[in-house]
């Protein structure tokens, strides 16, 4: 039997308060910020610390900080707007859209996904100097940036991948790349509180002494031309409401389709299996959950958010120190913690509209050789599970696609074609899903396993 620490039995706002304020004081962080929302509602936030030492401010929900690498995120949603739009494609070379980029071999989804193999950050000592270029000069000094791994060869983290794909948003929509991210996601969203570069009040960053409690300022930044992977300043309540989009997003915005594929794994980060990546977005495993999101980190400023999809529940953490190993820990343990608080909502029953005729032939059990496969009519779809398969896991799902021939359009064998093979009479006497034949009894593959 486990036992749940005192704390853990508190009152929701309570408990998240409390873990708050307890990994503030254990991080030695200036401020926390946090919030935790459910089904697009935020329903916790809470700050403790201070915003500014100097002025003695307090930190509060509404306090922006830099969110640094969480950028990435909205420029990932930029180039699938395109994507949709017809105007780029994930899987042309990056020197289709930038045709002066050196090393512009790798694709727009090795970019997305940390696996062109393109050097880490733009060339020069930028973290030393704290002299960003501008985009004149990022596109001109690209001769000097190393492509150190074969595109696709590993999982590497890339702020100058990202740099450039801020690049192909701007030069293939014709518009500044900041525009487009204010233009196409802020504004329609109604992120009020998410701009570039800080807006009052605004928490200032901070460096704490590792053998004192003594913090010292950190300079402010001016990214240039690498808007593509940073620069972005937001709030609890704002990335919120992002995360909230990217669990269950806004069809007028980004089709729903292709936030899915967003959090498509691409590529596994960690090689236990505990982190991986899809196009734009990380993906953390946590036991049989997994969760949606991304933290960023900047002089002075640390960030997270992250998400269950399936459950519409997320954390957001945001603190004005550089320095914090439990990042990630925290913002999962948030969002867990939120998770076992704010049960999902269990929809009601309803009887639907009885199947199309052609369509009840179809339905029931069919195997294929040894293995058994349900399919149903549900919401107006043609659905396949296999009988064995938790019943959390979703469905492939098909759409007709000419008389008798139907396409996986998600779940398992996404893509592949359903065919129906109708008798002389013209009832359904088999089905081919993926070349594989389904008959309504276990049967060996190969013809010895026809009967008469």
């Amino acid at each position: 039997m486990r036992f749940r620490a005192r704390w853990e039995r508190l009152p929701a706002p309570e408990r998240f308060r409390r873990l708050v304020v307890e990994a503030q004081r254990a991080g030695r962080l200036p401020s926390l910020a946090a919030a935790v929302f459910h089904a697009g509602e935020l329903v916790w936030s809470d700050a403790v610390g201070m915003a500014d030492l100097e002025k003695q401010e307090a930190a509060t929900p509404d306090t922006q900080y830099a969110v640094a690498s969480i950028t990435k995120t909205f420029t990932a949603a930029c180039v699938f707007q395109l994507r949709d739009e017809g105007k780029l494609e994930l899987d042309e070379p990056l020197s289709r859209y930038l045709p002066e980029a050196v090393h512009g071999s790798p694709t727009l989804r090795r970019l997305l996904a940390h696996a062109s193999g393109l050097q880490r950050e733009p060339p020069g000592e930028v973290w030393e100097t704290l002299e960003f270029p501008d985009e004149e000069e990022l596109l001109g000094r690209l001769d000097e940036a190393e492509q150190v791994l074969a595109p696709g060869a590993a999982w590497h983290y890339s702020n100058l991948a990202y740099a450039l794909l801020g690049h192909v948003v701007a030069r293939v929509s014709g518009k500044p790349f900041r525009d487009c991210v204010r233009e196409r996601l802020l504004e329609p969203l109604g992120l009020v509180r998410t701009t570039w570069g800080p807006a009052e009040p605004a928490a200032r960053p901070y460096f704490v002494e590792p053998y004192s409690d003594a913090a010292r300022r950190e300079p402010e930044l001016e990214l240039g031309g690498k808007g593509g992977e940073s620069g972005l300043s937001s709030t609890v309540g704002d990335l919120s409401r992002w995360g909230a989009f990217l669990a269950d997003p806004d069809e007028a915005v980004l089709a729903p389709t292709s936030v899915d594929e967003m959090h498509a794994l691409q590529i596994m980060a960690e090689p236990d299996w505990t982190l991986g990546w899809g196009l734009g977005v990380a993906l953390w495993r946590r036991g049989e959950r997994i969760f949606g999101g991304h933290t960023g980190g900047f002089p002075g400023f640390l960030s997270m958010f992250v998400y269950s999809r399936r459950d519409r529940v997320g954390a957001v953490v945001l603190t004005n120190s550089g320095n914090w190993p439990k990042l990630s820990e925290t913002g999962l343990a948030l969002a867990e913690a939120a998770l076992d608080e704010l049960p999902p909502d269990v929809d009601s029953w309803a009887p639907e509209e009885p199947p199309p005729e052609e369509m009840v032939p179809l339905l029931g059990r069919w195997w294929s050789e040894g293995d058994e496969t349900i399919f149903s009519w549900r919401h107006g779809k043609l659905e396949a599970r296999s009988a064995t398969a938790p019943p959390e896991r979703e469905p492939s799902v098909f759409e007709a696609e000419g008389e008798d021939r139907f396409r996986t359009v998600s779940g398992r064998e996404r893509g592949e074609l359903l065919r129906v093979v109708r008798d002389d009479s013209g009832g359904v006497s088999k089905l081919y899903w993926a070349t594989y034949p389904f008959t309504r009894s276990p049967e060996i593959f190969g013809p010895q396993g026809r009967r008469p």
